[in-house]
């Protein structure tokens, strides 16, 4: 059998470039669970055949959704339930759709234009924006994977591993899942870790419960601790990395814009089980602390695993902390793996789990320096685990706002989504989705510089300036979007194969005055946001 073809995200000449677009948009569909080959142009009229399809496409948004369920991901979820009870429950399931929308534009923005978020942002919006969004993305993804490794420390110090063989075994088992074996390789060895999840279910059958006041709503969060929780919160729901990453795989896996239908499913697939899993955490540790003496008293993930077996037995914290192992494994070869892509997507290089080591080696050596970066911050005996996981997922809280408004506007120009721009009422959610994470963090910067100050009257405040704000910035989109002249796409399998031209035949997006202002003022907010959560960060660990 002769080997699939080869697709580059990347490529050293403008012809190379194109003519490796041309082959993306020919090439196999190739999955863990199947394929669909270029030739097959034939419609699915048949449950078997669309069946087939989606076993086919799916994978992007089911990997990428699950594994931000990871070590800090579990972390924040365990101590939600161990010490706000199920009070903070609501907030995963007003930010389902939120989750949904915004991966399901980056997969529409990897099928319809065959590049990567990076290459996009630095085309678009110029080398001195995509400095910043690249910057902002390694710094963080650099954290999170110490979260995981520290993760990995965790699960295996409960199950009798010293953290000194457990570290390098997770570094080598991160070195040979993307070691060569392809694109499919990769998918499956994922999608083997996203099936442990199914461990989540005997974990809340078996898990004994305590009273029913461990399960009572607490009191509405009012602080600014609360504030740097529920951003915590978010932040590990949401992170600039799944961005980056959906749309790479999307575009190293050959999705199309034909196939979108499938890639959509394939997202809500991905959001419904990261939501169950993140609720059946929150809520077991609800249940099994409640009433107890460790209700309140989270301290890590660790200790969950170790509270657990003395609430309901060995095999409840040996599950858990099964899942815990499983949960930072995925969750870092995911981060790092986005950052890889970026990286290719800016230099121009050959970036792609398709090609070897020696055929990419600036791809393979940024994946290999993120992880060894977060191993050594791992390792590191004076760093307090707590401050490092609830840090890292509060920071990417904080930077989630920016990278979405670059998601938006790249969803808003004509020029690379043709007739697959968003509708009005999908940038309405989105902008709302961005507008809770500027009012929250702002929140934490305000009482963080201005402890003294009346926090209602900060929150009546930042609401007010955000409506006020993201008004305008829908008005701008409306009249831009009058202005356009471009030419209707005719006709259905016009409107479902359109594709975007050659990336660097693209001149670059227009900043009008307003625009650029609003791009300020934003990089000034998440400068001054991040510096405050940072010192939030530091007094915490006191």
């Amino acid at each position: 059998m002769s080997r699939p073809n080869v697709v580059e995200q990347s490529f050293h000449g403008p012809a190379d470039r194109r003519s490796a677009l041309d082959r993306a948009h020919r090439g196999d569909v190739v999955g863990a669970f199947g394929t669909v080959a270029s030739h097959d142009t034939e419609p699915r009229r048949t449950l078997r055949r669309r069946l087939a399809t989606l076993a086919a496409v799916v994978g992007p948004g089911l990997i990428v959704l699950v594994a931000d369920n990871d070590a800090g991901g579990l972390s924040v979820y365990a101590q939600a339930g161990q010490d706000q009870r199920i009070g903070l429950l609501w907030l995963l399931l007003l930010l389902a759709p939120v989750l949904f929308v915004n991966q399901e534009m980056v997969a529409r923005l990897g099928a319809v234009t065959g590049a990567g978020h990076a290459r996009l942002i630095f085309e678009r919006f110029g080398r001195w924006w995509g400095t910043f969004a690249l910057g902002d993305l390694l710094v963080l993804n650099v954290l999170i994977v110490a979260t995981d490794f520290i993760g990995v420390t965790l699960a295996l110090g409960y199950l009798g591993v010293s953290r000194f063989l457990a570290l390098p075994a997770a570094l080598g088992f991160l070195l040979a899942v993307t070691a060569g074996g392809g694109y499919r390789f990769w998918e499956r060895a994922m999608c083997a870790m996203v099936a442990v999840n199914v461990l989540l279910i005997p974990l809340a059958l078996l898990v004994h419960h305590g009273s029913a006041a461990g399960v009572t709503p607490p009191l509405a969060l009012g602080t600014s601790d609360d504030a740097f929780f529920v951003l915590a919160l978010v932040g590990t729901m949401a992170a600039p990395w799944q961005l980056f990453l959906q749309q790479s795989i999307v575009v190293d896996k050959r999705i199309t814009a034909r196939w979108l239908g499938y890639a959509r499913v394939d997202t809500a697939l991905g959001t419904a089980a990261m939501i169950v899993g993140a609720a059946v955490v929150l809520v077991t540790c609800a249940a099994a602390f409640g009433g107890t003496a460790f209700a309140g008293r989270f301290s890590d993930a660790g200790a969950v695993a170790r509270e657990l077996t003395t609430t309901s037995g060995s095999a409840v914290g040996t599950i858990f902390a099964i899942v815990l192992l499983d949960a930072s494994l995925l969750g870092a070869s995911a981060v790092a793996l986005s950052g890889a892509y970026a990286v290719g997507d800016v230099l121009g290089v050959r970036h792609s789990l398709h090609r070897r080591w020696s055929d990419a080696p600036a791809f393979r050596a940024t994946y290999v320096a993120t992880a060894v970066v977060g191993l050594a911050i791992a390792l590191q005996p004076l760093v307090p685990f707590d401050m490092v996981t609830d840090g890292a997922q509060a920071l990417a809280g904080v930077l989630l706002p920016s990278a979405c408004v670059f998601l938006i506007l790249l969803c808003n120009d004509p020029v690379v989504l043709g007739p697959r721009t968003n509708p009005h009422w999908l940038n309405a959610l989105a902008a709302l989705g961005v507008a809770f994470l500027v009012i929250v963090s702002a929140f934490l910067a305000v009482t963080t510089a201005l402890p003294w100050v009346d926090e209602r009257l900060v929150v009546v405040a930042l609401c007010a300036a955000a409506v006020t704000f993201f008004a305008a910035w829908g008005v701008m989109l409306a009249v831009e979007a009058l202005r356009r002249r471009e030419p209707p796409v005719q006709g259905w399998w016009e409107r479902l194969t359109w594709t975007m031209p050659a990336i660097e035949a693209l001149a670059p997006a227009p900043l009008t005055r307003g625009r650029t202002f609003g791009l300020l003022l934003l990089r000034a907010y998440v400068l001054v946001t991040v510096g405050l959560t940072v010192a939030r960060i530091v007094r915490l660990g006191h």
